[in-house]
């Protein structure tokens, strides 16, 4: 399949006084996963309806290799679009779902029905080409919905929430299959959710959002590692916010102190950006929080074990620390049998890696 880069210039929506997406600039690659992440309210349904054509921007423009695309009508733009309720004909098979855009675009029915054919290879259900609808999985159902998208193989597609109606496992497997079809298509792809895993799992780069405005462009690694806002920190993945004063600054990182004012500790961040005295943000994620019993005397923190909870692969720690003023932090392993018991109540000991801790500037506090 044919794929097309895709770019978004200063495009902006309103309604009314409110503003749904603030002036906002992107730059898709050809042949790039790129997902939409947010909150409800954020705005990346707004910008992928204005990418497909489906709401009409008040200002900027949208360019598919390089053309202007702002003011043309939607099957104009070479754009194929997933929903999330698959929007397939209970009328029709399974195969006449497939050719619709087909015969819409008048192919001869030989060439429909051999790229229909191919559709329902390229997700694996050729056995259910004369089924209907109805008599599908709700798996299925989102493969013929993807298959009727790629079958006359549009440059850009966009998939609107696609996995939100399935449960968990079929979501799970679900998002390998995509995954394999843009592997397999290298079409371009821009995907709404407002699922982190399923971001993180997905996406070649993910574009987080945040009151129609974006937040962070990056890799999932930057995102998840390299947080350049609170915000960022908290809403992908889970983890530990702590309140800090910047002590000194070198080109390695950053020497802090937390809360209680006498644990001094490190951080990464980019030493520049910080000055000495200054209020910041530390985050820990809960896999590099280190937990001992207080009697190794090892860390510069101590608190008071309230939960364990196991979740499957992980267990999870609960600590309430002793020093006055710190929020209630998380550590987590990968649960095992031969794992050291943990009692509610136990006094233990937490520190971390200076590596492991990312220095973000305190908004609230700046």
């Amino acid at each position: 399949m044919a794929s097309s880069s895709l770019r978004v210039s200063n495009l902006c929506k309103r309604y009314g006084d409110f503003v749904a997406l603030a002036p906002t600039s992107l730059d898709v690659a050809k042949g790039e996963f790129l997902t939409l992440l947010g909150p409800s309210g954020s705005g990346k349904t707004t910008l992928l309806s204005l990418i497909a054509g489906l709401a009409h921007p008040d200002e900027g423009r949208i360019l598919i290799d390089d053309a202007d695309v702002t003011h043309s009508p939607a099957y104009a733009r070479d754009i194929g679009v997933v929903f999330q309720n698959y929007a397939l004909f209970p009328h029709m098979t399974v195969e006449e779902n497939i050719a619709f855009p087909l015969k819409m675009r008048k192919m001869a029915d030989a060439e429909a029905r051999k790229l229909t054919a191919e559709a329902l290879e390229t997700v694996r259900l050729p056995h259910v080409a004369r089924r209907y609808p109805r008599e599908l999985s709700g798996g299925q159902q989102q493969r013929i919905a993807l298959a009727r998208c790629i079958v006359y193989r549009p440059a850009i597609i966009l998939m609107d929430e696609p996995l939100g109606a399935l449960d968990k496992k079929l979501r799970d497997q679900m998002q390998l299959e995509i995954k394999r079809i843009h592997r397999e298509l290298r079409t371009t792809i821009v995907y709404v959710t407002h699922d982190q895993e399923e971001a993180m799992t997905m996406s070649d780069r993910i574009c987080l959002m945040n009151a129609g405005a974006i937040e962070q462009l990056g890799t999932p690694e930057d995102l998840y590692f390299r947080p350049r806002s609170v915000f960022v920190a908290d809403f992908l993945g889970e983890s530990n916010l702590l309140s800090a004063t910047v002590r000194d600054v070198d080109t390695e990182g950053l020497d802090i102190v937390l809360a209680d004012h006498e644990a001094q500790l490190r951080a990464v961040g980019n030493g520049s950006a910080f000055t000495a005295g200054e209020p910041i943000k530390v985050m820990v994620r809960p896999q590099n929080l280190v937990v001992e019993d207080a009697a190794a005397g090892r860390g510069r923190l101590t608190g008071r074990l309230t939960d364990v909870m196991i979740s499957g692969s992980l267990t999870r720690l609960y600590i309430a620390p002793e020093a006055a003023g710190m929020a209630p932090l998380v550590a987590a392993y990968p649960t095992r049998s031969s794992a050291a018991p943990y009692e509610i109540g136990q006094l233990v000991s937490l520190g971390w890696n200076a590596a492991d801790a990312v220095a973000i500037r305190d908004a609230k506090g700046a």
